[in-house]
């Protein structure tokens, strides 16, 4: 007899379904992704900032103004690039601080009010003193390791000094107006030499014969690189404590005065000529763009200027026996 508890019991068995699902397809495939998409734009940003940081330099010297200093030197801000986009992660680079500004302008201003505490400069005008001054820089050139690229020669109108490239040195990277280190150091170690000297000065700038590849007439040249050259080679003695005033003139002349005529893309034919004018070539040459002295009327609207009797005078003792 069966008791009335015992029961069949039925056993259900749940069995869940394991087909494949459509997300099934991506996995994790798509971290990997991810990953590879952060580690490319991490090298990105490290090609940009390496990038920017090699053109330093360059940008330091495109922001030099013709007298040697950083545009807004000083103020410690950053130089406003028109047109460029906000938020940029590339680095940008603040305009050095120059710690001793102040202590310069203290230094200048006493100067001026005790003028017994200005050192006194040196006139070059004869040819002694002229040797004297080119055996200075030529023991400057060696010291810097530049001895074979410089050369002096001693003129009627003051000293030659000629700055130029070998086949071992270069003074500035080429075809650009970066000087290189050596160059940049000599320059500004002549600064103090002269700071000391009243004579004025002519720098100029040269190339070799070899043109760019564009030759439209409104293209980058020799003309604007040696121009630029000279441009820079009076920055560097201006940054190396050379009055401003004791430059003249500063010019570029292209290929057009070569030093080797027979190779016109020797190293030689670029550099840049310093050339230490007496008082009085540096009178003559100022007065050719001055305002005409002493002048005459000799047509309506034309005018010629008289020479100075006292100078004519002076020329004719010079060059005949008893001024006859």
């Amino acid at each position: 007899m069966q008791k009335p508890h015992d029961k069949h019991h039925e056993t259900t068995i749940v069995k869940r379904g394991g087909g494949k699902h459509a997300h099934d397809d991506h996995g994790g495939a798509w971290k990997v992704a991810f990953a590879d998409f952060c580690l490319a734009l991490m090298c990105l940003f490290l090609v940009l900032w390496l990038m920017a940081a090699r053109n330093t330099e360059s940008l330091q010297q495109i922001l030099t103004q013709a007298d040697g200093n950083k545009t807004d030197q000083g103020k410690g801000v950053m130089p406003e690039q028109v047109g460029g986009p906000r938020g940029s992660l590339i680095e940008r680079f603040p305009m050095p601080r120059t710690g001793n500004s102040d202590v310069q302008g203290k230094e200048e201003q006493s100067t001026q009010q005790n003028p017994q505490q200005a050192p006194s400069k040196v006139a070059y005008e004869t040819r002694d003193d002229l040797a004297q001054l080119a055996k200075a820089l030529q023991q400057m050139s060696q010291d810097a390791g530049l001895k074979s690229n410089l050369q002096s020669v001693i003129t009627p109108y003051g000293l030659r000094v000629m700055l130029h490239d070998t086949d071992k040195q270069g003074m500035f990277v080429r075809g650009s107006a970066i000087p290189t280190g050596k160059f940049q150091s000599l320059m500004r170690k002549m600064g103090p030499l002269f700071a000391r000297m009243k004579n004025q000065m002519l720098i100029v700038g040269h190339t070799d014969s070899l043109q760019y590849q564009d030759t439209s007439h409104a293209a980058f040249s020799n003309w604007n690189l040696s121009s630029n050259r000279a441009m820079s080679a009076r920055a560097q003695l201006l940054a190396g404590s050379m009055p401003a005033d004791s430059v003249l003139q500063v010019v570029g002349m292209a290929d057009r005065a070569p030093l080797d005529k027979k190779h016109a893309t020797a190293g030689v034919n670029r550099r840049i000529e310093l050339l230490i004018l007496t008082s009085n070539q540096a009178s003559a040459v100022a007065s050719m763009f001055g305002m005409p002295g002493n002048t005459e009327s000799i047509a309506p609207q034309v005018e010629a200027e008289m020479p100075d009797t006292s100078e004519l005078k002076r020329l004719r003792e010079q060059m005949l026996p008893g001024g006859r």
